[in-house]
């Protein structure tokens, strides 16, 4: 998939700062920049037009349209005939009992990263649609906290929680963060699955291509294999949305137990504040302490040195 468009000057700025730590060596031609997030190919060109290209493409350029439409109230149509189409096919997840996964917390520095299956039948969609639920990403902390209390009372789920201390071990033995994320997807996948369930899909919001999927979980004992992937799930399936909503109100919890564990509020994603914390984490409890909050391959751990 392919997604060109040319953004504002002041959007354009927010784009060389947000990729600047995931630029690729070589530029082309008249590009500002080239970078890579996850399966997505991204190159800011100097006339400012933006192309997004790969698998995920629409999610990555959807971040940016939304960014235009916030702070310049300008509306980009990036929707074309076949995309449509396949939106209408993926609507149906929503007429159907389903099992679906979605993870939280691997773009974020401290906090464990959660992966959570959850099972929504069809009767569920309107409780679901009452409560609000949707992708967690466009729901507040405070309406996640809020919610799904109620939801997890009603929705079967299975939660697996990654702490860093686990996340930097697997990293130290040469795992990258994909092939974590598919080995977590399949343990709780495979656990729901195991409780007998009736689902007419298995529904994984996609962030690596299948074959990919399937090579990282090759040597795991019990498999899920009846998967369909599609990108932008939580939109598109109930169970997802569920999943999603539930992920993050475990991560949330859990930074809130840490936070009050060492008596400062800890930030969420990997920016700046995010590295003045970090400092000041070493310097009251050592590196050790940062070791079993944070994932130590993000670049944050180098400025937090230089700090």
């Amino acid at each position: 998939m392919t997604i060109v468009f040319k953004v504002s000057d002041n959007v354009k700025k927010k784009m060389i700062d947000f990729y600047k730590d995931k630029r690729r060596e070589k530029t082309p031609p008249y590009a500002i920049f080239q970078a890579q997030e996850a399966d997505t190919i991204i190159t800011l060109y100097e006339s400012g037009k933006v192309m997004f290209q790969g698998i995920s493409a629409d999610i990555d350029a959807n971040l940016w349209v939304d960014m235009e439409q916030h702070l310049n109230h300008r509306h980009i149509d990036i929707t074309s005939s076949q995309n449509s189409e396949k939106k209408k096919e993926d609507h149906f997840y929503f007429m159907m009992d389903t099992i679906g996964s979605d993870e939280v917390g691997t773009g974020d520095f401290f906090g464990p990263i959660v992966v959570t299956a959850a099972y929504a039948k069809k009767e569920d969609i309107a409780f679901l649609d009452e409560l609000g639920v949707k992708d967690s990403k466009k729901l507040t902390d405070e309406k996640i906290k809020k919610i799904i209390p109620s939801l997890i009372q009603k929705i079967p789920y299975v939660s697996y929680t990654l702490s860093n201390a686990e996340y930097n071990d697997w990293q130290e033995k040469g795992y990258n963060m994909n092939q974590i994320k598919a080995i977590l997807h399949n343990k709780v996948l495979y656990q729901l699955k195991e409780k007998g369930y009736s689902y007419d899909k298995i529904v994984v919001d996609q962030f690596v291509y299948p074959k990919k999927y399937f090579e990282h979980i090759q040597h795991a004992t019990c498999k899920v294999t009846d998967i369909t992937f599609t990108t932008k799930a939580e939109g598109k399936c109930a169970s997802v949305a569920a999943a999603s909503c539930i992920s993050r109100y475990i991560f949330l919890m859990k930074m809130d137990e840490l936070s009050k564990e060492l008596g400062m509020e800890l930030p969420k994603g990997a920016n700046e504040n995010v590295d003045i914390i970090g400092k000041n984490i070493v310097k009251q409890h050592g590196m050790e302490k940062l070791r079993s909050i944070a994932k130590l391959n993000f670049k944050n751990i180098e400025k937090i040195k230089e700090l």
